[in-house]
């Protein structure tokens, strides 16, 4: 995954980008990197790895050596960038969020061409956004060439250029997977992916970039070079999980939607008569806490912390980069409160399940810490396929994925052909599935939301949201 953010004004901006780009921690956990633009000094940049240490004790030493009345900066999980750029185009910034399917073929291609060489990193691969300036390069124009990148990539791939006049160019990929929004103060704009980082720093919603819209932005205003597209498909976990509480996208509030989709979730058990009967309901920290929030106050239940997250140290359970030592951490993290466990009956809401091996440690933890029972529910319905679209999951085959791994057991390669049946947890297949899921990891109970419920609770037109990771559905 990975955040941006950028700022253009008739003033310094160098503390707006420092602490704009430090807003979208939460999206990243490998690299991260900021880009100014002073009129007299040019480009300064810094690219430092964020792996073991937040982004601001990285880059405050670097304040010093920052000025500009432009810049932008990325959190990123994935390749270092920005990347400064020179070509027939001018010399420019790039920093990229997205992910490129057909990346080796687009290689190939530039090779075929006439290209001479990229920049490989250790793992032999090519740093994604300088595959991106390569395609850029391709065009007459910025903007041409930008289109042209954003056609030929298979995926998705949202972008900030900084152009050597210093004017921030803002590409939204074709579908609007993600976010771009755009801030205004009484100096200049702001552009981001999440709406509360430009908040913080003073400036008020000015506009959101549609899908596949680019613009230029400059301190005295927007300019239009390609007007927005008509099919969206915005990513449905933005509100789910790794949007910020505080965000909206599309008007829609990520809090709020969560309550909403907790209440959603009870009532239909309600409904059904499903509802269990515990002491606590509580959300599995910390986006599962306000789903958990909506259930309990539906369920007419007590909301508690019956674990705690220490984070002061551990602050991002993926964060090393081992897998063992990230559930190691995981496990780590989690501080009971023995009052509320022992001998108590527990509700947990989480807001997915995708491997589930953290889930299986956390109900373990759970009953060595006393509790009586432990009822699981998922703020999803069951994920069936690995993101390809914007880096959101890491999952390197579908069969790594709880859901599709328990119906090859149950099924066989037969199972693979109903994987709808399998998403709805109402039907046969599907409480087949949740019968298996929940002997496997322990639970009492165990209940996913539906995606009619999920929708519901996001509010905007279910045709402009991607439901890939469940449906298949691009």
């Amino acid at each position: 995954m990975g955040g941006f953010f950028g700022a253009v004004s008739d003033r310094d901006v160098t503390m707006d980008v420092f602490f704009g780009v430090d807003y979208h921690s939460h999206l990243g956990t490998r690299r991260a990197g900021m880009i100014m633009h002073d009129q007299d000094e040019g480009f300064q940049r810094q690219i430092h790895s964020i792996e073991n240490t937040p982004f601001r004790t990285k880059f405050e030493k670097d304040l010093q050596d920052f000025k500009g009345s432009a810049g932008i900066g990325c959190i990123s999980d994935m390749d270092p960038q920005p990347l400064l750029v020179r070509s027939h185009l001018g010399f420019y910034a790039l920093t990229t969020v997205g992910k490129i399917g057909n990346a080796e073929e687009l290689v190939q291609k530039h090779f075929d061409e006439g290209g001479v060489h990229f920049m490989a990193m250790s793992n032999g691969e090519v740093n994604q956004t300088e595959l991106v300036a390569a395609l850029i390069n391709q065009g007459n124009t910025l903007e041409e060439g930008i289109q042209y990148a954003q056609n030929v990539i298979e995926g998705s791939m949202t972008m900030l250029l900084l152009t050597e006049d210093g004017n921030i160019i803002a590409a939204r990929d074709l579908k609007g997977r993600l976010p771009v929004l755009i801030g205004q103060d009484e100096n200049g704009y702001s552009v981001s992916f999440e709406s509360f980082a430009y908040q913080k720093l003073g400036y008020h919603d000015f506009y959101e970039l549609g899908p596949g819209e680019i613009v230029k932005i400059t301190p005295e205003g927007i300019e239009t070079l390609v007007e927005p597209g008509e099919e969206m498909k915005i990513c449905s976990f933005l509100w789910t999980y790794y949007g910020y509480p505080n965000s909206n996208y599309e008007g829609r509030n990520v809090e709020l939607m969560r309550y909403r989709n907790g209440e959603i979730m009870a009532q239909d058990e309600k409904d059904r008569g499903t509802l269990p009967d515990v002491d606590y309901i509580a959300g599995v920290p910390d986006s599962g806490v306000p789903h958990a929030i909506g259930y309990a106050n539906v369920a007419e239940k007590p909301y508690a912390r019956p674990f705690i997250k220490y984070t002061p140290t551990w602050p991002r359970s993926f964060m090393p980069t081992s897998q063992e030592v990230r559930n190691q951490v995981a496990k780590m993290k989690q501080i009971p409160v023995p009052e509320l466990i022992e001998g108590k009956k527990l509700l947990f809401v989480d807001d997915s399940i995708v491997r589930g091996t953290q889930l299986r440690e956390t109900v373990e933890f759970l009953y060595e810490s006393g509790a009586k029972e432990v009822h699981m529910r998922s703020a999803c319905p069951p994920i069936m396929f690995g993101c390809k679209f914007i880096n959101f999951s890491r999952s390197n085959s579908d069969m790594e994925l709880l859901a599709r791994r328990t119906i090859q057991e149950l099924e066989g390669d037969e199972g693979q052909k109903h994987l709808d049946e399998y998403i709805d947890v109402r039907t046969e297949r599907g409480q087949c599935l949740l019968k298996a899921i929940q002997e496997e990891l322990g639970f009492d109970s165990l209940n996913y939301q539906t995606l009619d419920g999920l929708l519901e609770a996001i509010g905007i037109d279910k045709d402009k949201v991607c439901t890939y990771c469940w449906d298949g559905r691009e």
